[in-house]
């Protein structure tokens, strides 16, 4: 128990949240290593499956679907987590989409018939064009009943883990399984330790929301990260985790960064497609390779390592980068003045490449994601295009202050940005975002364009008081996840050519493209008289702050 103790106490420096890294403490003390995880979670897996395909079903339903499935995943327990999953989990999801389609009323609920008429392959990505991750499904995280939920827990302490894997599973539908599974296990603490307080209504609300905040920011990246995979091809994929992985092990070198970098992308895509079985296995092989060679990988992730599945997984994920090592000794200068490089570039383009980017990486681990994908796309067609001439090394010298252009122009975009919030105050500059916005995609609805400016303005609040570099790289971070969820809105229902553009051309450059788009000179606006738009209403007089702020801007 000491040793647990020590290990989780580690643990709180690898997770942001000091409340959540509470939580994660409390609830890792009280669970061991298993080899039998898989037995041992196997309802909870199949039950998450089955909640994020079938967003619409009850509770109970999902229960008796389980119940069905868990027959033939009775074959899945033999595996350990060593082993490869992918037939037993394969044949599982193969099952269940069968399952679906032989259950007419399931199918009619779900308007699943469509898919349902093709084959296998094509059936699986035509159930994942239904996920809905805006389905607005009851919020589980507001408490109007602590005594009953206590009362529940005190009765049957797996309903409650249960019924909790289920109402996220259906709110979050991208939420990959490791990571509801191992909320869940805090869930179930909270819960039982605030029901033994006598003010448990204000403890639940303490120790959930921390939670309810980490299902929330990480279920957005999930998305985002499949988005990349379906949207761009497997180069980008993989040149995203390739940067994502050398910022946080900055002592490894290049071949194991990229091998764990298409290894993460597998599992990435296999995430996805929402095989919440496979996902789990691969998650444990991949966190157990990477604690296989922790020493050579990052000092950061040493006492994550020690922790019990499957909280290694969310620790290792949320660990501090490692500290910059001393690179003076192999300067970038053979990427810029080597007589060699067109040679290289052009014998092995994606090698030669995906090495740039991990030593630009290494080197500027202070870089948000997209700026030094943006770099690494300018030394691409930099060298598409002086490869082609008489003297290359002439033009491709010039490659360094070129970095550097990319870099101070995405710089100086943010602070421009910021300089104006500061200006405006946090209302107006909301405004002024939504003049902007309605300007570039005014097919939107009113409702569509508040939610996404008021997302733009809040990361503005946020980002905007930190250090330059800090500002920077969270107004970079925060503009990827709001701008994927804008185009998966256009991929949805096209908005207009000009989002497309943006949303398809170039995932490194879609926040310059979208800042830099004019007015949809398309646009033709609906023949409604003024007064059936606006509807000036007494009520408003007496409106709350919000209420009033969302009627302006309507």
């Amino acid at each position: 128990m000491k040793t647990v103790r020590l290990i989780s106490f580690l643990f709180f420096s690898y997770i942001k949240c000091q409340t959540l890294q509470r939580t994660l403490l409390d609830t890792a003390m009280q669970h061991t290593s298993s080899q039998n995880y898989l037995e041992e979670n196997l309802r909870s897996i199949i039950s998450t499956m089955v909640a994020q395909f079938l967003q619409k079903l009850t509770y109970e339903e999902v229960q008796t679907t389980v119940n069905e499935l868990l027959d033939f995943a009775e074959k899945c327990k033999s595996l350990n987590l060593h082993e490869s999953p992918s037939e037993c989990s394969y044949q599982l999801m193969t099952t269940f989409l069968e399952h679906i389609c032989n259950n007419q009323g399931m199918v009619d609920k779900h308007v699943f018939s469509d898919c349902c008429n093709i084959n296998n392959t094509a059936r699986h990505k035509c159930f994942l064009l239904y996920k809905k991750d805006d389905a607005g499904h009851s919020d589980i995280f507001q408490i109007p009943n602590p005594e009953q939920i206590c009362e529940t827990d005190k009765e049957n302490q797996a309903s409650v883990k249960e019924r909790y894997i289920y109402e996220t599973s259906r709110k979050h539908p991208f939420l990959y399984g490791p990571t509801i599974l191992t909320m869940s296990a805090c869930y179930e603490t909270a819960i039982q330790s605030c029901c033994q307080q006598e003010n448990n209504t204000e403890c639940l609300q303490i120790k959930l929301e921390p939670i309810r905040k980490y299902i929330r920011e990480i279920s957005l990246r999930h998305h985002h990260l499949c988005e990349i995979g379906i949207k761009f091809n497997h180069k980008v994929a993989k040149s995203v985790e390739l940067v994502l992985l050398t910022k946080k092990q900055l002592k490894a070198n290049f071949s194991e960064i990229a091998q764990l970098a298409v290894d993460t992308k597998n599992l990435h895509q296999t995430c996805c497609e929402g095989n919440a079985v496979a996902c789990v296995f691969g998650r444990s092989q991949l966190m157990n390779d990477i604690c296989s060679k922790q020493t050579i990988l990052s000092s950061k992730i040493i006492p994550c390592c020690a922790l019990p599945v499957p909280f290694r997984g969310e620790c290792i994920i949320n660990s501090e980068n490692d500290d910059k090592p001393d690179l003076s000794s192999l300067p970038l200068s053979r990427f810029t003045e080597d007589r060699f490089v067109c040679k290289q570039f052009t014998d092995k383009q994606d090698d030669f490449l995906q090495e740039f980017l991990y030593e630009y990486s290494r080197r500027h681990p202070e870089l948000a994601l997209p700026v030094i994908l943006r770099v690494v796309t300018v030394y691409q067609n930099l060298l598409g295009k002086c490869c082609k001439l008489e003297d290359p090394l002439e033009c491709y010298s010039h490659g360094r202050e070129m970095f550097q252009r990319v870099v101070l122009e995405s710089h100086e975009r943010v602070k421009n940005h910021c300089d104006l919030h500061e200006k405006l105050g946090d209302n107006n500059f909301h405004d002024r975002l939504m003049v902007l916005y309605t300007k570039k995609a005014p097919q939107l609805s009113a409702q569509e364009l508040i939610m996404f400016t008021k997302s733009m303005a809040a990361a503005a609040t946020r980002c905007c008081p930190l250090s330059d570099d800090q500002q920077f790289v969270c107004m970079e971070d925060a503009a990827k996840l709001i701008l994927g969820a804008l185009c998966r809105r256009h991929e949805a229902e096209p908005i207009n050519v000009n989002v497309g553009h943006c949303c398809d051309d170039s995932y490194a450059f879609r926040k310059p493209c979208f800042e830099d788009l004019q007015v949809n000179g398309t646009y033709i606006s609906p023949p409604l008289p003024c007064d059936q738009i606006i509807s000036l209403k007494e009520v408003l007089c007496k409106a709350q702050e919000e209420e009033f702020q969302t009627e302006k801007q309507k």
